[in-house]
């Protein structure tokens, strides 16, 4: 990737060229499925760290995590509210200790899709709620990082803690990837909430729900997909070339 901190000078039509719009990425459960069982891994891991961190039983870790999960949009963001604990060990203790080598693997699909994106017009950006470590990691088992031109991430050093889908979260990003309107900014995510927030935001925006997840009764956002294919078809203005029949 190109760069992590903002640009140091905005694009312009000072030159006659027009400013590129922003597609952001999603990264976990997103640039690969669901089927990688990461988030389980990543679901454990916490329960194992709320049961030795806050001395709680099993059931009540779980609940306690789930509870988070729900009001804060990422686990930690609670723990660090109402635990004072260090962000970084539980990090180091959580998302840098995933086992992913061999459950995320390269997805030739992926890059074909990627590299079908006219990055003339669109920058491609990262955007997540997991820590640098773990979001650079991810997109390196993939073999992508080429594609992405830089990444806004949950920072666990901050204080508070900002993520998605905080309306500020998605501004930082926006700061990040050097684009000033709403309208000129597309977006993929496999949560409901996310993909919401940023729809009510003015962002152009594709839910995921893979085939074997459960569709909300009420969609997230305009456009709905059961696979990361099917932006050929809701998005056929960032792509290079048009659709096949049989793509989305």
């Amino acid at each position: 990737m190109a760069q992590i901190h903002p640009p140091s000078e905005k694009e312009s039509t000072a030159n006659g060229t027009t400013p590129r719009k922003v597609f952001f990425f999603d990264i976990d459960n997103c640039l690969y499925p669901k089927s990688a069982k990461v988030h389980d891994l990543m679901a454990d891991l916490i329960d194992q760290y709320f049961v030795a961190h806050l001395s709680l039983p099993w059931d009540d870790a779980v609940r306690l995590h789930k509870e988070y999960y729900q009001n804060y949009g990422l686990a930690i963001e609670g723990l660090v509210r109402h635990h004072q604990i260090d962000p970084l060990e539980y990090n180091a203790k959580v998302d840098d200790a995933l086992p992913l080598d061999g459950v995320i693997k390269p997805r030739p699909e992926l890059k074909r899709l990627l590299a079908d994106i006219d990055r003339s017009k669109v920058k491609l950006w990262l955007f997540t709620n997991a820590y640098v470590n773990h979001a650079k990691r991810v997109v390196r088992l993939l073999e992508i990082e080429e594609y992405f031109e830089g990444i806004t991430y949950c920072d666990y050093s901050e204080v508070p803690l900002t993520c998605k889908p905080h309306p500020d979260m998605y501004k930082k990003a926006m700061r990040h990837a050097g684009v000033e309107k709403y309208e000129d900014c597309f977006f993929v995510d496999d949560s409901y909430q996310n993909c919401k927030k940023a729809q009510d935001l003015g962002w152009t925006v594709a839910h995921l729900v893979e085939e074997d997840v459960k569709p909300p009764k009420t969609q997230a956002s305009k456009f709905q997909i059961r696979h990361l294919e099917e932006l050929r078809r809701v998005f056929p203005e960032v792509f290079t070339k048009a659709p096949t029949p049989n793509e989305g």
